[in-house]
């Protein structure tokens, strides 16, 4: 029955390097492929042109879920091959192996995350970069003096005639108020407006469409009330996106803590599975 004689630099390695990477590789290798198939199932449940898709709040648990499970799939990969793989010492402590395989897990699942996240974050930034292009040009287009901005269908019906087919002089001659017009409701979208500016808006609208002082007025309420309503359903939508983000992140830095947690026991398992069959052939 002989000794196996272990080399002083596996004693004095505190963490082995070609076992770690190996699991982390494959840690990286399963997430990604598990976050494809994800997002295969997420692109398939929703439809634009499905009436029953799930609401924001369900597809944000189902994504949770789904990180969870990619979290603990490949942690475990990872980190218990990055505890199988590790050379095997024999004259240290069982505690001091115990924690080195688990930290080799660790290790593991840390570089895997790195690794991964620098895949995903380049595509995330460039997204990002593509967006901001986007808002920029609406945001130049929404100070800019168009004059169909903010809101060419209100501008519309403001100076809708009374009678299409008998437009007055007034309709076709001088100056267009729609761009001064445009500028108020703009005023007035954010927050409320002045009575001047709405007795103002409605002489101009009365003197454009040959409308009474009443009508006219009714048109101005009826407008500034729809932008108004556009503004609100625009701070809801931008609300729910905002509580479904801050939910994911919340769920990712929970499954993350799964993870690491995952990884440190299953480098452990692959130490012991290792030394075990280790000591099993020493034996014979």
């Amino acid at each position: 029955m002989t000794k196996d004689i272990e080399t002083p630099a596996l004693l004095r390695a505190g963490i082995s390097w070609p076992a770690v990477s190996g699991g982390a590789f494959v840690a990286a290798a399963v997430s990604i492929m598990l976050i494809s198939l994800g997002a295969g199932f997420g692109f398939s449940a929703v439809s634009p042109e499905a009436g029953n898709n799930p609401s924001a709040f369900t597809f944000t648990v189902w994504a949770a879920i789904w990180l969870i499970v990619v979290q603990w799939i490949s942690s475990f990969f990872g980190g218990y091959l990055a505890g199988r793989l590790r050379a095997p010492l024999l004259s240290a402590h069982s505690r001091e192996v115990m924690f080195r395989d688990t930290a080799g897990g660790f290790v593991a699942w840390a570089v895997a995350v790195v690794f991964t996240a620098a895949i995903i974050g380049s595509g995330a930034f460039s997204l990002a970069g593509s967006a901001g292009k986007a808002s920029g040009h609406i945001a130049a287009a929404a100070v800019s003096k168009n004059t169909d901005m903010p809101s060419g269908y209100m501008l519309d019906a403001l100076f809708r005639p009374a009678q299409p087919d008998n437009v007055t002089g007034n309709a076709s001659e001088g100056k267009n108020p729609a761009p001064e017009a445009a500028r108020i409701l703009a005023t007035a979208a954010t927050g409320s407006i002045s009575p001047q500016d709405r007795d103002y808006l409605t002489k101009l609208v009365a003197a454009r469409t040959g409308t009474s002082a009443e009508d006219a007025g009714q048109r101005v309420d009826r407008a500034i009330a729809m932008e108004n309503e556009a503004i609100s359903k625009a701070k809801h939508a931008a609300e729910l996106a905002r509580k479904a983000a801050a939910s994911l992140a919340f769920y990712t830095f929970f499954s993350m803590l799964v993870g690491a947690f995952i990884a440190c026991v299953a480098g452990a398992i692959g130490g012991r599975q290792r030394d075990a069959l280790q000591r099993t052939e020493a034996e014979f």
